[in-house]
């Protein structure tokens, strides 16, 4: 084996390695948001929502630098690919079921919405689970549709949590409510039918 060939090897296991490490700043950021979600499970519970609010904000922050700091120090991780959504979904669902459940609050998400938004993360968690095991697709990117409903979802949470902190018009909230509705309907509905095409592409491949 020549230098030069040696000297690749080495360069290549060592991005592999880079690749593949958890231990970088935004897999630290990403776990340090999945940190702050027993805090604002507890100031729900303890009637503090304006500090609810506060931390829920400051995860919101965390989630933008995590990949802001992976692209300017070139620190992309496969762990830290799997794990921000994780971390993500995580604080919505513990959000959503915190504020449905009723602590006294003014103001509470309906049950409804929350059931329809569980059981279309349920729905795309098996959709993937189905496209890995019988058909080994490997990738499942959110769509448009899923972005749009997960940033409502994150709007919802924010409003209500200041609907307890300060009165607002009642519209408000339930303006929220009805577009998550809209919006959890055609993500789910646009899910499926993209993990049909999906089979269907694989498989015209495959003959």
């Amino acid at each position: 084996m020549t230098g030069s060939e040696s000297g690749a090897k080495g360069r290549l296991r060592t991005k592999v390695q880079e690749k593949l490490r958890p231990l970088t700043l935004p897999n630290f950021i990403t776990l340090l948001r999945l940190g702050m979600v027993p805090f604002f499970l507890l100031s729900v519970n303890q009637g503090e929502y304006l500090v609810a609010l506060a931390v829920f904000v400051l995860a919101g922050l965390t989630d933008a630098m995590d990949g802001a700091v992976a692209r300017w120090f070139d620190q992309c991780s496969r762990f830290g690919t799997y794990l921000d959504p994780i971390a993500d979904k995580i604080l919505l669902v513990s959000a959503y079921v915190a504020l449905t459940v009723p602590q006294g609050q003014s103001v509470t998400i309906p049950v409804w919405l929350t059931l329809l938004a569980l059981s279309r993360d349920a729905l795309i968690v098996l959709v993937a689970l189905i496209l890995f095991l019988v058909e080994d697709i490997r990738t499942f990117r959110p769509s448009k549709w899923g972005k749009a409903t997960t940033f409502m979802h994150v709007v919802t949470v924010a409003v209500v949590l200041f609907a307890n902190v300060t009165p607002i018009p009642e519209w408000i909230p339930n303006a929220c409510f009805l577009v998550s509705l809209v919006l959890v309907v055609i993500s789910g509905f646009t899910y499926a039918y993209r993990a049909v095409r999906m089979i269907e592409e694989n498989r015209e491949a495959v003959r």
